[in-house]
């Protein structure tokens, strides 16, 4: 069955679907629908140009049509001063802007980060992967390179990995490695807003960088501040195959060259 095209709102015409759900051309569909053989959520449609989305219960002679659709997976470097939001009252420039000239279809950001956090941000239309990979029940790790203005004591990475609560909120990470008396990386498995910084902060440490490089075996390779890519379908499969158990989250990825921001 042939994946349905991608129009505005998430919509396309009927004899579109129809022709997609391999009923018939869009010229024998046309035909179909105006015989008044077509429900559209229990209501015979017989106007060609009606619009229907993947959530509408279609039929055709009583038999329901089904349409698989499209998802796309999308691989995106962050830049710091962006925002995940579809829009901001002050006006700040949205990461899925980055993204806008190139894709029509609606897409969702994988998780968030924060307006000053930068790296590793997939965008999808796919619920259900997009609820693997950020419930923290699925085990999908996430891994950060995170810079400071002071000493990182290991007494406060010791806390925060068996669990730290700071204003009456509890956050925990799985791992930590320092890469320097001043750089650490970070491995998260649920990621709370601000968590990151709010730890630091709790200690009068200033973070100049949160730079996230993984989430499961997905690394942020070859693309600079600002770039994008399409997941390979292997890609998304080793992802799934993390949140259900059948493959391992890697080990900390190596030290990497910054690249600017």
């Amino acid at each position: 069955m042939s994946s349905i095209p991608n129009e505005s709102n998430d919509e396309v015409r009927l004899q579109v679907y129809l022709s997609h759900a391999g009923i018939a051309s869009r010229r024998g569909a046309i035909d179909i629908i105006e015989s008044g053989r077509i429900t559209v959520n229990g209501r015979t449609i017989k106007k060609p140009g009606h619009r229907v989305s993947l959530d509408d219960e279609i039929r055709f002679d009583g038999r329901p049509i089904n349409v698989k659709k499209k998802f796309i997976y999308l691989l995106l470097h962050k830049p710091t001063k962006y925002l995940c939001s579809n829009a901001d009252p002050s006006g700040r420039p949205l990461a899925i802007d980055l993204i806008k000239p190139v894709i029509s279809e609606r897409l969702y950001n994988v998780g968030r980060l924060d307006y000053l956090t930068s790296g590793l941000l997939i965008f999808t239309n796919d619920g259900s992967f997009n609820e693997k990979m950020i419930h923290p029940r699925y085990n999908v790790e996430k891994e950060y390179t995170v810079v400071t203005k002071k000493e990182i004591p290991v007494e406060l990475m010791e806390q925060f990995k068996s669990g730290i609560l700071i204003d009456g909120t509890r956050y925990k990470a799985k791992d930590y490695e320092l890469r320097g008396s001043r750089q650490v990386n970070l491995i998260l498995e649920e990621g709370k807003n601000r968590e990151i910084r709010n730890v630091f902060l709790s200690k009068n440490i200033f973070v100049k960088r949160v730079h996230r490089v993984r989430l499961g075996n997905l690394q942020l390779k070859g693309l600079s501040p600002g770039q994008f890519r399409f997941l390979k379908q292997t890609e998304v499969q080793n992802l799934l195959d993390i949140a259900e158990g059948k493959r391992k989250n890697p080990k900390f990825i190596k030290k990497q060259r910054r690249s600017s921001d």
